[in-house]
């Protein structure tokens, strides 16, 4: 369980001096609006200045000013009394009531009927009666009520104030819940009820003490003593809610002792202990800075792990060794942001831990993910361009999957893109390079040089046809050694440094001719664009055993997002060449509001590449057949599919579809996947062996979906992950709960299929329970 932190920004104030807005009490009511409004009858006497005696608690002996409709001058008590529509200020407090009288001996000022006063820090009280001295830094209040902002209200039978500092209430009520307008002695949906509470206002801190929490009116819960901070304050030092958690896999039963310090107006601290029965404990932190020229925020922690990890076998039938985490363990996740001039910025986040199975014991955020990555950078930007020089590093919390020996460092990594203004000619030049070098202790390592220009120039015929012509040079130059190893399995090469490239020039031009027509009186149109490409480069041939290193273009599908692309791959490392023409028509119906969109096409080849992974859709000559289809017929409804067809084998080589239906009330979403294979794993596999594991070659045919549904308050929904190819479930879950102006309850459950370091996750079960200004609080 946790106490939810309040946003750094200070929250506007409802109430100013100029103007308060109308407020309500628990139990009494005070029309701020009406007692602030100007009369006429203020012309009659003007501001005057009078001197408060300041006693000995006081350090303000300023005038004061007053305004009333009615001043009477008693020589006799030495007394003033001002009557209504009385306003008197002071400094930057105000005090406004139906009738104000002056001691002039004992400098004591007392205010009947509709009191209220603004304090320097725009706190509202109001009251109806008040004695005060001191220049209203000290006095005592009866039937008082504040409005502190935000919807938060507190009242009491009486106040006593103390140089200005310190109000102790007697008899409190808190609450940040309306209040009904129609009976206002109902208690309001949640609120404390103290036996005496202290506000100090020097610290931005509230104190009860003998507190009964009351749901509609019943007592819940006691507590003999609770502090909160002031709901005006923007941050505050001290305790935050504790949590508990009755069971754990891995930590058993834990709770954890939140701590926040603010350090000064740019920074704070977070620290927090947790302590369990299943192993030692740990003490975590972050830390956030804010800086004149840019931001610093680290995580961290330190434990005593207890646990010692059997080795288990993984998917692929190996013997895994999970780490051992026994012993003390740590994490530190930095992230931080430098601006060095308008021009350029420096940055890092680092992101490292001892283990995956320290991470996982303590519930360390980022755990179920393949790897953490760090990385330090320093980038540029110009008009049109951009600049980057970056290292990179991975620690892979899966060992199941990759080991660490096997992921890349980029040291460094350089990316720099300039598109210029358009020429004489009209064309337009832009200029990308992207350099590295890649070292594995287990795997090739390679340098790589890279330049490619491109220039981009479109024009159109009288009768609307469009074209872009391009014209394309790439060329880049490789040293890598090692490559006999992952991620390129080449069977010739050595362990040696070997140096190779290649250059590439592309000429391409397209096509674009739109029909269009309005229908409907102009509320609708209708739009068919035949789309042809054609493309010609030198033969590349792309094999896979040709001596040049391959780093980002292991997955090649073929979709309607690439079908008009030069180069098909996700990187450069291989490019398309060849003599192609690709091919498509686009569709687009738009009415009030609604609209109906496809595209189909595909694409013509001379040369074939057989060494490409399977089914990337371009086997043959003539491609696979790749459609997209966007249905929205109304403002409740919406459909979104894409496909890859192969007519030689008359099976869909990619599929996938997602709809979402939002009626009043209720919200449901569905989807569905289908992929015959997993790219992305060829870079642990040699597929040329054709020894692929059955894992990363079992179809992808997964079904989601989803239901919500909401009235007034109240809220569920429903969700669920089923891969049918598997023939199991990947995720189910379920939501429920309630919320209203300053409460909230929520329910989960989740229940997830995964194993992750040969541990199946175990079901979830957590309930939040929420209170407007104090916070979340959490039970897992």
């Amino acid at each position: 369980m946790s106490l939810a932190l309040r946003p750094l920004q200070r929250t506007s104030r409802p109430c100013r001096r100029a103007s308060l807005s109308a407020a309500t009490a628990l139990g009494s009511i005070i029309a701020c609006s009406v007692l602030l409004r100007p009369t006429a009858a203020w012309a009659q006497f003007r501001p005057q200045q009078i001197h408060f005696h300041a006693d000995t608690h006081s350090s303000s002996d300023s005038p004061a000013t007053f305004q009333a409709d009615k001043v009477d001058y008693n020589d006799t008590d030495h007394t003033v009394t001002w009557s209504g529509n009385v306003q008197v200020w002071q400094d930057e407090r105000v005090l406004r009531a139906d009738q104000i009288v002056y001691d002039r001996d004992t400098g004591v000022v007392t205010a009947r009927g509709n009191v209220a006063t603004v304090q320097s820090d725009g706190t509202v009280l109001y009251a109806q009666y008040a004695e005060l001295s001191g220049g209203m830094r000290n006095g005592v209040m009866l039937h008082v009520y504040a409005d502190m902002g935000d919807n938060v209200k507190m009242a009491a039978n009486g106040l006593r104030r103390t140089n200005g500092k310190v109000n102790d209430l007697s008899r409190a009520v808190y609450t940040a819940c309306e209040i009904c307008a129609k009976d206002k002695t109902r208690a309001p949906f949640w609120q404390f009820r103290a036996y005496g509470a202290t506000q100090d206002v020097e610290h931005s801190k509230l104190d009860f003490r003998d507190t009964y929490v009351d749901i509609l009116g019943i007592p819940v819960f006691y507590m003999p003593f609770f502090s909160m901070p002031d709901p005006s304050a923007k941050r505050q030092s001290g305790f935050l809610m504790p949590g508990i958690t009755p069971h754990d896999s891995y930590l058993g039963t834990y709770f954890t002792i939140p701590y926040y310090w603010v350090i000064n107006d740019q920074s704070d601290l977070t620290v927090q202990g947790l302590f369990s029965t299943a192993t030692g404990p740990q003490i975590s932190g972050v830390y956030r800075q804010a800086l004149n020229f840019g931001s610093l925020n680290i995580r961290g922690g330190f434990a005593y792990d207890t646990h010692h990890n059997l080795n288990y076998t993984n998917g692929f039938g190996n013997r895994v060794s999970s780490g051992d985490p026994h012993g003390m363990q740590g994490h530190i996740f930095a992230r931080g942001l430098f601006n060095i001039d308008e021009h350029w910025r420096a940055g890092a986040n680092i992101n490292l831990a001892t283990s995956a199975n320290y991470m996982r014991d303590y519930r360390v955020q980022g755990y179920g993910s393949e790897m953490l990555s760090s990385n330090a950078f320093l980038e540029g930007f110009g008009t049109g361009a951009y600049s980057r020089l970056d290292a990179q590093y991975y620690q892979g919390l899966n060992q199941g999957v990759i080991h660490n020996s096997d992921l890349p460092a980029a040291l460094p990594r350089y990316t720099y893109s300039f598109v210029g203004q358009p020429d004489a000619l009209g064309g337009r030049l832009s200029v990308n390079t992207t350099d590295f070098y890649v070292r594995r202790t287990t795997g090739a390592s390679d340098q790589r040089g890279e330049l490619q220009l491109n220039w981009d120039r479109p024009f159109h015929t009288k009768a609307g046809e469009q074209f872009l012509l391009t014209l394309r040079l790439d060329s880049t130059l490789y040293r890598a050694s090692k490559l006999y190893q992952l991620p390129n399995y080449y069977a010739h090469s050595t362990g040696h440094g070997m140096i190779s490239g290649m250059v590439l020039p592309t000429i391409a031009l397209k096509t674009n001719w739109p029909f269009i027509r309005s229908f409907g009186h102009g509320r609708g149109t209708q739009l068919i664009e035949p789309i042809v490409q054609a493309i010609y480069a030198p033969n590349t041939g792309n094999g896979t055993d040709d001596g040049i290193p391959n780093e980002d273009s292991f997955a090649y599908e073929f979709t309607d997002s690439t079908l008009f692309s030069l180069n098909r791959y996700q990187g450069t490392d291989r490019l398309d060449g060849g003599l192609r023409a690709n091919v498509g028509v686009h569709a687009n119906w738009t009415w009030s509001g609604h609209e109906v969109d496809f595209l189909v096409g595909q694409s013509f080849q001379e040369h074939i590449e057989h060494d490409r992974l399977p089914y990337s859709g371009l086997d043959h000559h003539a491609s696979d057949v790749v459609a997209r289809a966007r249905v929205s017929p109304t403002q409740y409804f919406s459909f979104t599919s894409r496909m890859r067809y192969d007519p030689y084998t008359s099976q869909i080589n990619f599929g996938d579809a997602l709809f979402n239906l939002n009626v009043p009330h209720m919200r449901l979403n569905g989807g569905y996947i289908w992929e015959p294979i997993t790219p992305y794993y060829y870079y642990a596999t040699n597929y040329q062996t054709n020894d692929l594991n059955r894992l990363y070659t079992t179809r992808t045919s997964e079904l989601s979906g989803g239901v919500s549904v909401y009235w007034d308050n109240w809220h569920a929904s429903i969700f669920s992950r089923r891969s049918l190819s598997r023939q199991q479930f990947v995720s189910n879950g379920v939501t429920a709960g309630y919320s209203n102006d300053c409460f909230g309850i929520d329910f989960m459950y989740l229940k997830q299929y995964t194993s992750i370091g040969g541990i199946q996750r175990y079901s979830t079960y957590l309930v939040t329970l929420s209170l407007k200004s104090l916070g979340a609080f959490g039970v897992k």
